[in-house]
């Protein structure tokens, strides 16, 4: 069984076939699914997911790319929607430099306030970053995010990086590019962080793994985000769908 630690099952792109969506998951041994909301809209239905669906689980949290549109109120109300016994962690938060919507130092605002927040309700913290690693890093220091730990969420860094987050009580979750032909990087990091510290994720609907990079990706496709890391890894499959399973288990406490 697996676990699929970041997924989007609130997005539009499920509207027409959710049930099908799981029932592929079933199918291929994914026990259970965290959907991950960053927005009003998509934590909305993430507490709807929550509550109708038993093997589903929910983060909530402010995306770095929205945190303009961020007030102190949303952050209350999902401070406050925190409590819900199936909200498993805080995020997806962090620090996305690629797009220019939200300017870097009300990233870094919102960023820092939601660290606070996941402290208050010990709560883990999902992290979001995108081109900007060193700024990210340094405010979970600075923040003292250790005392809450979390997974930095479709790790793209390199592996002294990971070792750096891996002392803060972080775990390193791998999605679909760890199975492109071509990304050295997350096939170096998946035989690189330790198994006790290692997720696996499809961040869907996006980064869908080989061989079906281009469509919507899927819960069900975890899987072969998982074998392909057991393959680089040079141990049984089952070993490193347990181990995983075990890992999320401990840090969501489900």
């Amino acid at each position: 069984m697996l676990i699929d630690t970041h997924v989007h099952l609130n997005a539009d792109q499920y509207d027409e076939d959710l049930e099908a969506v799981l029932n592929r998951a079933a199918e291929s041994g994914i026990d259970k699914m965290v959907v991950v909301g960053f927005d009003r809209k998509t934590i909305e239905r993430t507490m709807t997911l929550i509550d109708k669906y038993d093997n589903i689980y929910g983060v909530i949290g402010w995306h770095p790319v929205d945190a303009v549109d961020c007030t102190d109120e949303d952050l209350k109300w999902i401070e406050k929607l925190s409590a819900h016994e199936k909200i498993v962690g805080i995020g997806e938060t962090g620090l996305d430099y690629h797009w220019d919507k939200s300017p870097k130092n009300i990233q870094k605002e919102v960023f820092r306030k939601q660290i606070a927040l996941a402290k208050r309700v010990n709560l883990p913290i999902i992290i979001h970053n995108r081109e900007a690693t060193r700024d990210c890093v340094d405010i979970l220091k600075e923040e003292g995010a250790e005392e809450i730990g979390g997974i930095m969420h479709a790790f793209s860094g390199t592996p002294d990086v990971a070792d750096e987050v891996i002392e803060m009580s972080f775990h390193i979750s791998l999605g679909g590019p760890v199975t492109f032909k071509n990304a050295k990087d997350p096939k170096e990091i998946a035989k690189h962080v330790p198994i006790d510290r290692l997720l696996v994720e499809t961040d869907a609907p996006f980064l869908t793994p080989h061989p079906y990079r281009g469509k919507r990706n899927e819960p069900a496709l975890v899987k072969l985000v998982a074998e392909k890391i057991a393959e680089l890894r040079e141990i049984p499959y089952e070993h490193l769908a347990k181990q995983t399973t075990e890992n999320a288990r401990a840090l969501f406490k489900i």
